[in-house]
């Protein structure tokens, strides 16, 4: 086992809104080293290493062959993705790479072998699960208070942005697909956190407002495990007023999260219980501040490379959560339900 002291240093690839996010976080775990940035454009690497006080290149390969760096964070545009990800684990190096894993199933099947080959650490960048209120949520099924799940259902929604259909994330070239897979993707990851596999997908999309076809602007889906239990998500570009709703329903009462923090309002969970005779009450904790779950899931993947182990949302559940939402776009070109 790694020592608890062991510095580690760190190399970001990408230097945009995920590496702006991820290179602070950094700086606040004292045994870690933000050593370097790399972009494609020399100002936007730059500018990111100067207000973290690391070195800048816009050589990505330099982050991934230097020998003294530990891990390497990939946040660049999906396409990218699995050329660098593999690299970096080729050399030796731990990676986090932002969702999704790859652009194909082939792609991230590929990742997941050089991790095991080269025997390092690789995670997904599946932040969700370390937001405050889905753990309490966790917490609070796996302690058994609302009994067995039933169902969940899912609201995520953004309202988009002028200039939208410009964007990379508009581009089905460097993309797999549109708001499902863009956004979608963290709520399937949080099914299957909560339910386990499914074996049975069903699923539309439609493009009716943005100009980015065959990317979808509205993704709907139903996930269905062995047991019958249905997780339902409907995933927005369209949703003019920010949202995210996540609610679970069990036999003997339901949790609700709402809010994610800024613009989709105040983190809360709300725990019910089942009572068809007594008054009914319901307990909400509000979460306020700022949003911690990138430094809770920078923790969480820290302490996992130390001790040696899967972190919390590894490359497996990439990989699965990917498989997913393609069975939803499989299912809406073939108009049947997809069998896993």
């Amino acid at each position: 086992m790694m020592p608890e002291d062991k510095a580690l240093r760190v190399g970001i690839i990408g230097a945009g809104l995920q590496g702006g996010r991820r290179a602070p976080v950094l700086k606040q775990f004292p045994g870690n080293e933000l050593v370097i940035v790399a972009a494609d454009h020399q100002e936007s690497a730059a500018q990111l290493a100067e207000n973290i006080g690391c070195e800048a290149t816009n050589h990505w390969e330099e982050v991934v062959e230097r020998e003294d760096i530990d891990i390497v964070l990939v946040c660049t545009p999906p396409h990218l993705h699995a050329s660098m990800s593999i690299a970096a684990m080729k050399h030796g190096k731990h990676v986090l790479c932002e969702k999704p894993l790859t652009r194909t199933i082939e792609e991230a099947e590929r990742v997941l072998e050089a991790a095991k080959i080269n025997k390092v650490i690789l995670k997904c960048g599946f932040n969700h699960r370390h937001h405050p209120s889905i753990q309490k949520a966790k917490d609070w099924f796996e302690e058994g208070i609302i009994g067995e799940l039933d169902f969940i259902r899912c609201r995520y929604g953004i309202c988009g942005r002028p200039g939208y259909e410009k964007e990379w994330r508009a581009n089905p070239e460097i993309v797999s697909g549109g708001q499902l897979m863009e956004q979608g993707i963290h709520a399937v990851d949080l099914f299957r956190w909560f339910l386990g596999e499914f074996t049975e997908v069903t699923g539309f999309i439609s493009t009716r407002f943005w100009d980015i076809k065959p990317l979808e602007d509205n993704g709907f889906a139903l996930f269905r495990t062995e047991k019958g239990q249905v997780a339902s998500l409907h995933s927005s570009l369209t949703q003019w007023k920010n949202l995210f709703s996540f609610e679970l329903f069990g036999q003997d009462g339901y949790i609700l999260v709402e809010g994610l923090g800024g613009g989709y309002g105040t983190e809360k969970v709300t725990l019910g219980k089942r009572a068809f005779d007594e008054p009914f009450r319901d307990e909400t904790t509000e979460f306020r501040g700022g949003d911690i779950s990138w430094y809770e899931e920078w923790k969480e993947f820290d302490a996992a490379i130390k001790e040696k182990r899967e972190p919390l949302g590894n490359g497996y559940d990439g990989l699965e959560a990917l498989r997913l939402v393609n069975a939803v776009y499989q299912s809406t070109r073939d108009g049947c339900t997809v069998k896993l």
